[in-house]
């Protein structure tokens, strides 16, 4: 802890500590700069070799770019990443979906936030009695889809369904419940969309690589925040936290 390599710029780092403070929006936080930045650092955690309590889900709710940004605000959650799934298609792409759907992969701490929570969230979050489509959005890609992994999941998922059901007596559910097969990741360009349309918040953050806003926990935050998706709360403190850096002209190192 006690240098911090001179290959990382100044700038980079002081803006980094900066923002992150606005994760104190929750209820803890813990900033702590490594003594050596690794490539798991600095790309993020992978589900596949992470804690145990890390898992992941895929929700297809309409258009994925405001998908992403209904979760990425939420306690628990680590990433997000818009792709396609539930298809037949082989590397599938935006121009050339074929049966897949847009849907969303989150990356989560089961001990903050639970799968039966993640289904709350996706319910709530879009019109699942719309068939193909989501308001202007129509068409199979934009179904309502939840992704399942193993038989807990399903259970959980079939369930809230007829809770669902249940409760919209006069109109079918139409969300399908099905195994998660390979999930492919969207374009660079779909990626944190609605951040990207606030440059300043890209500028705020260091102008992070690619690689790195994709899989970055602050990112997925602002994302949220860029959209107002962010609950009420949360929104106001990073509100104030922006205002704040404006109001003080700092800071304001491009280079060294």
């Amino acid at each position: 802890m006690a240098i911090i390599c001179s290959n990382i710029s100044l700038s980079r780092v002081l803006t980094t500590l900066v923002l992150m403070t606005i994760l104190a929006a929750e209820k803890r936080v813990c900033i702590r700069i490594p003594d050596q930045i690794t490539e798991t650092t600095r790309l993020g955690i992978h589900p596949t070799t992470a804690a145990p309590s890390l898992k992941s889900a895929v929700f297809a709710l309409g258009s994925f770019w405001r998908s992403e940004a209904v979760f990425g605000c939420l306690n628990g959650v680590l990433q997000t990443t818009v792709g396609y799934a539930g298809g037949s298609k082989t590397n599938p792409e935006y121009r050339s979906l074929g049966d897949h759907a847009k849907s969303v992969q989150v990356v989560y701490d089961d001990r903050l936030i639970s799968y039966k929570q993640l289904l709350e969230v996706f319910w709530s979050s879009h019109d699942y009695r719309q068939v193909f489509g989501q308001g202007p959005d129509v068409g199979n890609q934009y179904r309502s889809i939840i992704f399942t992994n193993g038989t807990e999941e399903f259970r959980l998922a079939s369930v809230s369904k007829e809770r669902e059901q249940t409760k919209s007596r006069s109109s079918i559910v139409t969300t399908q419940i099905q195994p998660l097969g390979p999930f492919y990741p969207a374009e660079p360009e779909h990626q944190k969309f609605e951040l990207k349309r606030r440059p300043f918040l890209l500028q705020l953050m260091g102008n992070l690589p690619e690689e790195e806003l994709e899989r970055s926990h602050l990112a997925a935050k602002l994302n949220s925040y860029a959209a107002e998706l962010c609950p009420p709360n949360i929104q106001k403190k990073i509100d104030v936290k922006i205002n704040d850096i404006i109001k003080k002209g700092w800071p304001i190192l491009s280079n060294l």
